[in-house]
């Protein structure tokens, strides 16, 4: 991937509306457990910010992902880490199979406001008995004549409090024959009767960031907001997923630097044994040795995208990226809250809501062991255990 002019471009105006509109009220939001989703996203929006890599039918910019991901690293200047994850439900998250397999009627009802920032988006798959194992998702729809019904729960949605629709993983054959070709999307408008959303859940982090438990009860869909074809939902899912990863890889390199800067700082000024603790080796070669590591976490996570653009599979890397950074947000944290001694603990310290707020990224979109299970069956490690 190549860091052009234009790409820093973008780069600055993503960072400057993260220093001038998000920062300023992260303390807000976070005290509120909700953020202005429509007014912010709208913002955005007309900036065109939340089509970067859409097309430009849809009031996109139509530019390659390596844009996306400059956007994603300028995002993870934000104070919190629940603003960024947000807004990547919107752009990475919830669009891209309805970018890539949508209808002219979804793109046109759905997917040109969610990029013009007049409609808040979320994607629905995991469910309470279902996280990382998407195949075993238990939500149904039947169709019923030119409807989809569709009864179930979906669990721990970003935005879901706020959003107006959700791109929604269901069961519209039978798993028991296929857990895979069972599998749908479905744009689902969470206004429908059948809909409650009101029970938002108490997160240990990203609390800006509103989410929600799902229940559908004969909810009525048309059948023409099925994106694709019916049976081929897990496939799209997984291609999904792979911008999903890319995007959450990126968007926390910068704020992993900003906790080493403010770590870096902190000791520096803090005095302790005749100097600063900053002077002690163990500790300004670990925040070497970190650095380095964000460094390389930024090289792999280009190297993938790289592959993405180019149109080969870059699950393998896509999977590594988001390891590593689920791995290394928590190893900044830790080792850098240590080093801030009781300050680091208080809750109001960065070190402090970066800690919680990181620590989703080796659980959300793919659990760091469901990416060990990709890497080592695509290395060819894996295997089933035979039966003694």
């Amino acid at each position: 991937m190549n860091f052009t002019h234009e790409h820093q471009s973008l780069y600055d105006t993503t960072k400057k509306f993260v220093e001038t509109e998000l920062n300023p009220n992260v303390k807000e939001w976070e005290e509120a457990g909700i953020w202005p989703a429509r007014e912010v996203l709208k913002k955005m929006g007309d900036l065109g910010l939340l089509g970067i890599a859409k097309p430009e039918s849809v009031g996109g910019l139509g530019l390659d992902y390596s844009y996306q991901v400059a956007f994603a690293e300028a995002l993870g200047h934000c104070s919190c880490g629940g603003l960024p994850m947000a807004i990547g439900v919107q752009t990475d998250m919830a669009t891209p199979a309805l970018a890539r397999f949508g209808s002219d009627y979804l793109k046109e009802n759905f997917l040109k406001p969610a990029v013009a920032g007049d409609m808040v988006a979320a994607i629905a798959v995991s469910e309470a008995g279902a996280g990382s194992d998407v195949a075993g998702i238990k939500t149904v729809a039947r169709k019923v004549g030119d409807e989809y019904v569709i009864t179930g729960s979906k669990m721990w949605i970003t935005n879901g409090t706020q959003a107006d629709w959700a791109c929604m993983l269901v069961n519209t054959g039978d798993p028991s024959v296929n857990q895979h070709a069972s599998k749908s999307l479905i744009v689902v408008p969470l206004n429908a009767k059948g809909v409650d959303r009101s029970q938002k859940l108490d997160k240990l982090g990203q609390r800006s960031s509103d989410t929600a438990m799902i229940f559908l009860d004969e909810v009525r869909v048309p059948a023409r907001n099925l994106i694709g074809e019916e049976g081929r939902g897990f496939v799209y899912q997984m291609q999904q997923f792979q911008e999903e990863r890319l995007f959450l890889s990126a968007s926390i390199i910068a704020a992993m630097e900003r906790v080493i800067d403010d770590t870096a700082t902190y000791t520096r000024q803090r005095k302790a044994f005749g100097g600063s603790l900053l002077d002690n080796q163990v500790i300004s070669f670990r925040l070497a040795e970190l650095t380095t590591e964000v460094e390389a976490l930024r090289a792999l996570t280009y190297r993938a995208t790289a592959e993405h653009i180019a149109g080969r599979d870059a699950t393998m890397l896509a999977s590594m990226a988001k390891l590593k950074s689920g791995r290394l947000a928590r190893e900044v944290t830790d080792s850098c809250l240590q080093y801030w001694g009781g300050q680091g603990y208080m809750w109001e310290s960065s070190v402090a809501q970066f800690y919680r707020d990181l620590r989703l990224h080796s659980i959300g979109g793919g659990a760091d062991e469901i990416m060990l299970r990709i890497l080592a069956k695509g290395l060819g490690y894996g295997g089933k255990r035979k039966a003694s």
